[in-house]
């Protein structure tokens, strides 16, 4: 068996930590650096004046009404839930496959999550197989934007319309994406935003969650706290209200981050989309590679990380393998799916919900197969070749030459 190749010799003054290839690498510049620095000057670093505007530039840059800044995208969608009512009792239908924290919301929120299959090509949930989970106890639709393809809203609203059930929306892995006319973000009842890497729109931590509900952006900040100093009152939100909330606010200064990265969202997804036509150009000596799939739906795609999926004969211990490889190399690759390279309703705590493998076999063939890989803006041509290339020698090895599709 031979060995993944070596990376090109590094600078002699430069270190490994410099010649690693990170999986992701935040897009930063002057503007960010400005903006942080002035909010770092002024008397208050929490529940600001630039918090709002960038709740306010966010929401206007989707297709919005109101924006509600949070520490991130979990308790994003679990306020989410709290605002829509869902609790004990309650059922969601969500994907096993995506950003694990979102479906984790609905347990700690109370609620029983009822896992659905994917649609084998996009990987986001499939509308017609939810329609056959909805029972009497199902109160809302949990959809994401797996990966930054856009899922089927058109047929994911008129199913929860027909119901009479709360869409919800997570865009936590897609940045700019676009479908029917619109960018992502713009189709739940409310929309749930995450900004910790490897995100496009990267401040460190924090998330967004979006609305066009008056009352329901009223209640989301109630949820949220702010720690505001209002009518004489210290660590409220400054208003009395009926619910317990949070302290889940974000700072003035991740904030200014945030700001600075939305001033410049256009440089950085083309950046990023230049590093994916790489992708492309090299993955076509790959043989029977295909490139990432577009459903008809689709204006347009932003992908969160460059995800490739290992052919049948590949197992999970052999995506393992590939990880180590690329990992050896100074490639910093993971299992899509995420800790155990599983879906999620094969993680122990739904295990012992009764979920087992089997269920949802769509999901589990991908899930356990999928490799993401290094995707910013500051990967250049012989880079890209290199994780292709390394990539391409571990496959063979492992696999005894079963070729990634």
């Amino acid at each position: 068996m031979s060995a993944v190749p070596r990376r090109p010799e590094p600078a002699e003054d430069a270190s490994d930590a410099d010649d690693a290839l990170p999986l992701s690498d935040p897009d930063l510049g002057e503007v960010e650096l400005e903006l942080v620095l002035a909010a770092l000057r002024e008397p208050r670093l929490s529940a600001g004046r630039i918090v709002g505007h960038f709740e306010s530039q966010f929401a206007r840059w989707v297709g919005r009404r109101h924006g509600v800044a949070v520490a991130s995208g979990a308790l994003g969608a679990w306020l989410s839930l709290r605002a829509l009512g869902i609790g004990p009792g309650d059922e969601v239908i969500a994907s096993p496959y995506g950003w694990h924290p979102i479906a984790h919301a609905v347990d700690l929120a109370g609620a029983r999550v009822v896992f659905s299959e994917i649609d084998y090509w996009s990987g986001c949930i499939d509308p017609a197989r939810v329609a056959a989970r909805i029972t009497p106890a199902t109160r809302a639709i949990l959809a994401g934007n797996v990966n930054g393809h856009p899922a089927a809203w058109k047929a994911l609203r008129e199913l929860a319309d027909a119901h009479g059930l709360r869409l919800i929306e997570d865009s936590t892995e897609a940045i700019g994406s676009r479908t029917l006319g619109r960018r992502v973000g713009s189709f739940g009842d409310v929309s749930v935003f995450d900004f910790s890497q490897p995100s496009a729109l990267c401040c460190g931590e924090g998330g967004l969650v979006l609305t066009d509900d008056d009352a329901l952006a009223a209640a989301l900040r109630e949820l949220r706290g702010a720690g505001e100093r209002r009518g004489g009152t210290l660590g409220n939100s400054g208003t009395p209200g009926t619910r317990i909330g949070l302290q889940a606010a974000i700072s003035e200064p991740t904030a200014a981050l945030a700001c600075g990265q939305l001033a410049r969202i256009d440089a950085i997804l083309e950046r990023r989309r230049q590093a994916v036509a790489r992708y492309l150009e090299q993955m076509q000596s790959f043989e029977g590679i295909k490139p990432p799939y577009l459903a008809p739906h689709v204006d347009e795609a932003h992908w969160m990380v460059y995800v490739v999926h290992l052919g049948k004969r590949f197992t999970a211990d052999a995506t393992a393998q590939i990880v180590e490889d690329l990992g050896t190399a100074q490639v910093e690759a993971v299992a899509y799916c995420g800790p155990g390279r599983v879906p999620l309703h094969l993680h122990p705590h739904y295990a012992r919900q009764g979920w087992k493998r089997g269920d949802l076999p769509l999901a589990e063939r991908i899930g356990e197969r999928a490799l993401a890989l290094p995707l910013h803006g500051h990967l250049d041509e012989e880079q890209i070749r290199f994780i292709v290339q390394t990539l391409k020698d571990s496959s063979l090895n492992v696999g005894a030459g079963a070729a990634i599709y």
